[in-house]
Parts: C-alpha cells; structure tokens; sequence
C-alpha cells in the first residue's frame, strides 16, 4: 500500500506540473518546485476512489497474467498429447505394415507352393524349440561356471577370514610373549604361536632363546636346527645356535656358527661381545678375531 501510495503522489506531482506548463505557457518546472506546491497543498488531490481504481486495475491486470499462463499450459500440455498420439499413431502403423508385409510373404509362399501355413508353422515351432533348447542348455552351463566361481571365491574368503583371525591370534600371542617376565610363560606363548603356524621360524628361534635362558642347550639346538631346516638363511636362529654349542663346549662348531650369522647380519658382533653364552670363549683365538675385528683393524692402523 504504501508503494502505491508513493506511486499516486508521483503520478499527480507529473500531472501537476503539466497543468502548471500549460497555464503559464513559458520554461520548465523544475521538480523542486513541484514537491513545494504538493507541500503546501490544503486538500488531497486526489480520492479514495483513485486508490480502489488502481488497486482493481492491478487485480485486473494479475487475473489476466494467471489466465494467460494458464493458456500457455493448455496449449503446451495440448501439444504435447498431439506429439504423443502421432507417436504412437506411427508406432502401430509401423507393427501393423509389418504384420501386413508377413501375411502378404506367406500368402505369396503358399500360392507358389513352397510350403503350407501348417508346415511353416511346425518347422517355426521345431526352430523355436531347438533354439530355446540350446539357449537353456547354454544358460545352464554358464549357471554352472558361475556357481563354481561363487564356491571358490567363497572358499578363499572364508580362508581369508580364518587366516586374518589366527594371524590377529598369533599377533597377541606376540605380545604376551614380549610383556612375559617369566621363561615358562614365554615357552608357553611360542608353543600356542606354533600350534597356529608350525613354520614360524622367528617363533622356533625366540623359543630357544627363552629355552637357554633356562639352561637347556640341547633343546635349544634342536630348536635352532628345526628353524634353520625352515629358513637356512635365518640370523637369529643361526646366533641362537651358536650360543647353544657354546653352551655345552662345542666351541669351533660356536665360531663357524656366529661367523654365519654375522654374515646375514654385522649387529650380532656387538651382541656377542657381551653375551654371557660366548664368556668361555674370550680367551679362544678365532672368536676374538671374529667378535673384536674393528678393535683389532683401528690398533693395527
């Protein structure tokens, strides 16, 4: 209302100013001159009837914009089904000229002699029949291949699921081994990581390392000969080993053995030179040549 009000003062400030043209016939008002003769008005120029004018007006005007639209939507919808019905119009004058052209080929057939209706009809149906026969038979086999996939991939799934769990069980088995003080119990959790996996090297070598710990070289040795059997190349089972003959004075077979290890691995030259398994052999020639081989190049450098 308020914007229309604004409107009807615009409007009746430019008729204003036109009367004032015409009245004095001479230059052009300026808009500041009109806005103070609006101002000093003492009556309204215009009614409440003006306003109601206008107001239908609008009203008139947005009825014919709704029924213009809703023109546009009949004519556009109208148009529409005309496209539709032409379409389905060609469609079956399409099916029906190729109906027609079938009927047409197998009259001329039967009128030159070829082949009776009822013949054509059996051979159509023995084709139709060999064809769905050999569509089944195909499906069939391709059924088959697909069921054999399904089997093999759900049996490597299932052996996934089962290796992921002995490995997430072998892998707490670890951990309780390391957070283990007592030797028992480390034997006990690498005993549990062999059942699960009977070639675990690393689990065999760990072993004999806890079966020394407890004063038991030959056990250690077969363990250590077992994982080598497994992996010749391993370097722990190899410095584990020779821990073992140093343990029960097979001294020479100690060297060969550390001297293995340390050529998989040259940190084991730093363990050995304080392991408590190698102190009977400090004073042997060839394990100190072997063990303190920088200290001997840096002296005679």
């Amino acid at each position: 209302m308020t914007a229309l009000k604004t409107l009807i003062v615009t409007v009746i400030a430019l008729l204003v100013a036109t009367a004032s043209q015409a009245q004095q016939g001479e230059g052009d008002v300026s808009a500041e001159d009109v806005k103070d003769r609006i101002g000093n008005l003492e009556e309204p120029m215009y009614t409440p009837f003006v306003e109601l004018y206008l107001l239908e007006e609008s009203k008139a005007l947005r009825k014919e914009m709704m029924n213009t639209r809703a023109e546009l939507i009949e004519k556009v919808v109208d148009k529409e089904l005309s496209v539709a019905d032409k379409t389905m119009s060609y469609a079956t004058d399409t099916v029906t000229y190729f109906f027609y052209l079938i009927a047409g080929a197998t009259s001329i057939l039967v009128m030159i002699g070829w082949n009776s209706i009822r013949d054509m009809r059996n051979q159509l149906s023995s084709l139709a029949e060999k064809r769905v026969n050999e569509l089944v038979v195909e499906y069939e086999n391709r059924l088959d291949f697909i069921e054999d996939q399904l089997r093999q991939k759900s049996d490597i799934i299932q052996q996934n699921q089962k290796e992921i769990e002995r490995t997430n069980e072998v892998h707490s088995l670890w951990l309780q081994a390391s957070q283990e003080t007592s030797h028992q119990n480390k034997i006990a959790a690498y005993d549990a990581i062999l059942d699960l996996r009977p070639d675990d090297v690393e689990a065999l070598s760990y072993k004999a390392d806890a079966v020394l710990e407890m004063q038991e070289p030959l056990w250690a040795i077969s363990l250590c000969q077992r994982a080598l059997k497994l992996a010749p190349g391993n370097g722990h089972a190899l410095y584990q080993l020779a821990c073992a003959y140093a343990e029960i004075g097979r001294w020479d077979d100690a060297v060969e053995t550390l001297k293995g290890a340390l050529e998989i691995s040259e940190a084991y030259r730093d363990d050995a030179s304080v392991d408590p398994s190698f102190a009977e052999l400090t004073d042997h020639e060839n394990f100190r040549k072997l063990v303190h081989q920088d200290d001997e190049d840096s002296t005679d450098s």
